[in-house]
């Protein structure tokens, strides 16, 4: 059984109850059931954990004393586990020098090609720079027609000023007979006075010969004479039958620039390393961008004057500044310090802001009398930025980055490299450029790429068809190059490219990618466990992520998926259904097997929805916005947006959709979030490039709730997050014990002394640093992880300390507190957005990115709303059963129903039937993508056959 089967006894973790369990070896089982019904407890705090605590013992007694701490999972007993991989929803972090191409470790590859097989370029001229022995070069040169007339030339200058008259005697002293200046023969002895004010080019006429096989050895030793000659630099010129006939071709045996004498160094992978001072860009040190001050962040209000604090960074003027510098700058660019802003001159508002030409005479009228001094004007960006760079101190730095942005490197372009090493070239592309291609086009690229067989005969890597690599040394890399891009490729990330920032990377595309990692090292026997790796994909791309699982189980592995996607379901050998319901009221297998005998399971509610019985109904009719209450965002350009000219209707449920990387959130987001919160918040961003944004009016609030942590360390929690625990605080400083000792509500928060417990400050868990591996978090053993203080705990409402009642979930909250008012509509709220399994103390940390989004948006519901207020959510049912999303979307039309605007951006089918609108981009992602496919509600979507959604959409709506 153990060896077919791993099985698990008694499982007890978290919420689950006894839960024993036999799942295949070498399947693919799908873990399912609603949110909180023990799902990931069973997976990963539990099987994982497991797989994990063995491995540590398995390791020595020193390794283990920095692994130490690992306890075991509450489980009987666990049979037949094999090693375990874990790949979770979890972003990369956030290291700006990580990409996708080193998270993939792709980009070692790539450097060790192009330092193996690259061509270097000058970077200032572009010539080809090639190096050749003395023995190579003369090879080459009588691989040309025998007979050919040859020239040997030492270059010693090369478009230099200067007259050279002792360059030349030490020439002819060294026994030189001719030299070759400005593109004429000369003796030695009769050279002209050269002009020292321009550029001159000299070679010294080492010999001359013809080709010929038998003078192998006088040409061998003409270009060593010439070589050392020209420090490592030859020129050799062949005559045709006329004088005017005479092409010169140059060689080196070092890296230097035949042209401009630039030398390049030896190639090495680290001169591709944007993380290594080798192959960093010197300006931005291989991050690829720059902090740059920004105009738009300086400047406030422009209806306010500069008197008055229109430029931030100043505020409201006051000494030197308002007395000196201001007086004068208005008498010389003509404005008026008690004006708005909006009313000075494009020139003046120019002059202030980035500064201007000349010297200014500034008035000084200090305690020693009146006097006069000239100086430049740098400009206040000039001004902030060179503040900025000549700071110390972090706070300072910290303040002037409110009013900066990350802005490409200019230097490198972006790319993160030096000049030198974006010169390489491989089939006539640097690294720089090839990073930037999509996968797609990436992997035609390295297919692409000629090879030659090294024994087809002697010369430079400038040799064979041109571009062509050496099969022996590019061939197994590019293998392994175009294996990695494909396997990319399949998991649904061809819109992707090798050098996108990895903290850019969505929490689902971040799990694909490490998917696409784990099947490129081709482990074997291994157990993985993912957690939904369908979050973030169109339905179009799911057949391509399940054939990837297919694949990493038929290698012969065991593959285990948390997951709520219908097609990811009917794809497993084998599924775990638990529930019933959530929390205290879930962790009970309800039904396992195959797939159909979940369908058919009687008290299964998966079942019921994947046959049909239950579903998220299509609304009977769907809502019209008025022709002119809409949002119109004109000219979108950020990132892959074409110019796009988008309505977005008002008072109603809006779904953006289309494939992954069509531009959804570069519109939404970049543009329509940030543009907002800028009109209507004075936010300090920038949106992404548009023209316009039309009907502003017609709103008065924004509301962007993504999936980012509601805090960083465990002691933010959703109780304190969404407000919850202030009246619960009140509530306790109001119980007689608590009266009679004279406690407060500060006695009962862990922020503060007084009623925490110290030894922790409250967090309920000390951290342990562990080096060179993530920090550990383990319960504080003073207050066994409750937080507080003994006295403080001795205070109890309904039999409960204020420690107790963080441990409830918001289900068991509910009852606690029914006779509660403040308390309970909070609870409700959060139990109506799913949520009734978390518990009010959870560790912010430990919240999926779903789970934070969905107590930001419990929180923005308990806030009084406008009725014109625009709600905006990116992909709100991740980590969501069918019966979740039921719910959630019940929420969201109540938002509507009052007069507000909700506009989500997903994938899930459930949610985009029920919208009254859809802007479906594409057609594809990436370069393909950033176009409008389709508009209008989900029955004219349906019909649009170039919309890939519309296709998928038109099945669920026939159903």
């Amino acid at each position: 059984m153990a060896q077919e089967y791993l099985v698990v006894r008694g499982a007890r973790e978290h919420n689950l109850k006894n839960v024993s369990v036999s799942i295949p070896r070498n399947r693919l089982t799908v873990i399912t059931g609603l949110s909180g019904s023990g799902k990931s407890s069973l997976a990963f705090d539990t099987i994982y954990a497991e797989g994990q605590r063995r491995y540590v013992e398995s390791l020595s007694a020193y390794a283990r004393q920095f692994l130490g701490l690992m306890e075991k999972p509450d489980v009987d007993a666990i049979e037949g586990l094999s090693p375990a991989i874990s790949i979770e929803q979890k972003t990369t972090g956030q290291n700006p020098r990580s990409t996708v191409g080193t998270v993939t470790e792709i980009y070692d590859y790539l450097r060790l090609l192009w330092a193996r097989v690259g061509v270097p370029h000058c970077p200032n001229d572009g010539t080809p720079v090639t190096r050749q022995s003395a023995s190579q070069i003369t090879d080459a040169v009588l691989a040309w027609p025998e007979e050919t007339r040859l020239e040997i030339l030492a270059p010693i200058v090369r478009g230099r000023k200067g007259e050279f008259r002792e360059l030349l005697d030490d020439v002819r002293k060294r026994g030189f007979v001719r030299v070759r200046v400005d593109g004429e023969t000369y003796d030695l002895g009769a050279v002209p006075a050269l002009n020292r004010r321009q550029n001159h080019d000299i070679a010294v006429v080492v010999d001359r010969l013809v080709v010929r096989p038998d003078d192998r050895s006088r040409l061998n030793d003409s270009i060593e004479t010439a070589l050392k000659t020209a420090d490592g630099i030859v020129e050799v010129a062949r005559h045709g039958r006329s004088a005017d006939e005479r092409e010169s071709v140059v060689f080196s045996e070092r890296f230097a620039c035949p042209v401009c004498g630039l030398s390049l160094p030896e190639l090495e992978p680290r001169q591709f390393s944007f993380n290594s001072p080798f192959g960093a860009c010197p300006d931005c040190h291989g991050v690829g961008s720059r902090r740059e001050v920004n105009a738009n962040l300086v400047l406030g209000d422009a209806s306010i004057s500069i008197l008055e604090g229109v430029i931030l960074p100043w505020g409201e003027p006051t000494g030197y500044l308002r007395k000196v510098v201001l007086p004068t700058l208005g008498k010389a660019f003509k404005f008026d310090l008690n004006a708005p802003w909006g009313e000075h001159s494009p020139a003046a508002q120019q002059a202030l802001l980035h500064g201007a030409p000349g010297r200014f005479k500034f008035q000084t009228d200090g305690a020693r009398g009146r006097g006069e001094y000239e100086s430049d004007w740098e400009g206040v960006l000039r001004n902030v930025e060179r503040r900025y760079k000549e700071s110390t101190s972090d706070a300072v730095r910290t303040a002037l980055e409110e009013f900066m942005i990350e802005q490409p490197c200019q230097t490198c372009g972006g790319k993160r490299l030096k000049a030198e090493s974006l010169a390489v070239l491989v089939h006539g592309h640097g690294i720089g450029d090839v990073v930037d291609l999509p996968v797609e086009r990436a992997i035609d690229f390295f297919a692409g790429i000629p090879l030659r067989d090294h024994r087809a005969g002697a010369g430079g890597a400038t040799n064979g068809r041109p571009g062509s690599v050496d099969a022996d040394i590019a061939g197994p890399i590019l293998k392994e190059v175009v294996d990695r891009l494909s396997f990319l490729r399949d998991v649904g990330l061809d819109y992707l490219t090798l050098g996108r920032g990895a903290t850019s990377l969505s929490g689902g595309e971040t799990q694909r990618i490490r998917l696409a990692t784990q099947i490129g090292s081709r482990l074997v026997g291994v157990l993985y466990i993912l957690d939904e790796p369908s979050i973030g994909l169109h339905q179009r791309d799911n057949e391509r992520l399940l054939a990837t699982l297919r694949g990493l189980r038929d290698l012969g592995n065991t593959v285990i998926v948390v997951e709520h996607d219908a097609d990811t379901i009917d794809a497993a050998d084998h599924v775990i259904d638990l529930g019933p319901r959530a929390g205290r009221f879930g962790g009970e297998v309800i039904a396992e097997g195959t797939v159909q005998d979940v369908r058919e399971h009687p008290e299964s509610l998966t079942g019921r929805y994947l046959r049909g019985e239950l579903r998220v109904p299509i609304p009977g009719g769907r809502r019209e916005a008025p022709a002119k209450h809409r949002l119109r965002i004109v000219g979108a350009r950020a990132n892959n947006l074409q110019n796009l000219t988008v309505d977005i209707p008002l008072g109603v449920f809006t779904a953006i959709t289309g494939v992954s990387g069509s531009g959804k959130s570069s519109l939404v987001t970049d543009i329509l979030y940030l543009a907002l919160a800028r009109h209507f918040y004075r936010a300090k961003v920038v949106p992404g490039p548009h023209k316009a944004i039309e009907g502003l009016d017609r709103i008065d609030k924004v509301i962007d709730i993504d999936q980012s942590p509601i805090g960083r360390t465990p002691r933010s929690n959703p109780a304190t997050y969404t407000g919850l625990f202030t009246p619960i605080r009140e509530l306790f400083t109001q119980l007689p014990d608590a009266k009679m000792r004279g406690y407060g509500p500060g006695r009962f928060s862990f922020n503060v002394k007084g009623g925490r417990c110290e030894a922790c400050q409250g967090d309920g868990l000390v951290k342990i640093e562990m080096h060179f591996l993530p920090d550990v978090y383990v319960p504080c053993e003073v207050c066994k992880g409750r937080r507080y203080n003994r006295e403080t705990l001795e205070v109890r409402y309904k039999g409960r300390s204020i420690a107790d009642v963080l441990d409830l979930t918001v289900a068991d909250a509910m009852d606690f507190f029914s006779n509660q008012r403040r308390i309970a509509e909070k609870l409700e709220l959060l139990n109506d957005v799913g949520l009734g399994y978390i518990h009010l103390g959870q560790a912010a940390t430990t919240l999926s990115g779903g789970e934070a989004q969905r107590v930001k948006l419990a929180t923005e519901l308990a806030k009084r709303d406008t009725g014109r207020t625009l709600y905006i959510l990116d992909e709100p049912t991740t980590g969501l059963h069918f019966e979740d999303v039921r719910l959630l979307l019940e929420v969201l039309h109540r938002l509507v129903d009052k007069g507000n605007s909700v506009v989500v951006i997903e994938h899930n089918l459930d949610v985009i039937k029920t919208a009254d609108w859809i802007i479906d981009l594409g057609p594809e992602g990436g370069e393909l993508g950033g176009r409008v496919v389709a508009t209008g509600t989900p029955e004219e979507v349906a019909v649009v056959e170039t919309s890939h959604t519309g296709r998928f959409l038109r099945r669920v709506l026939e159903r």
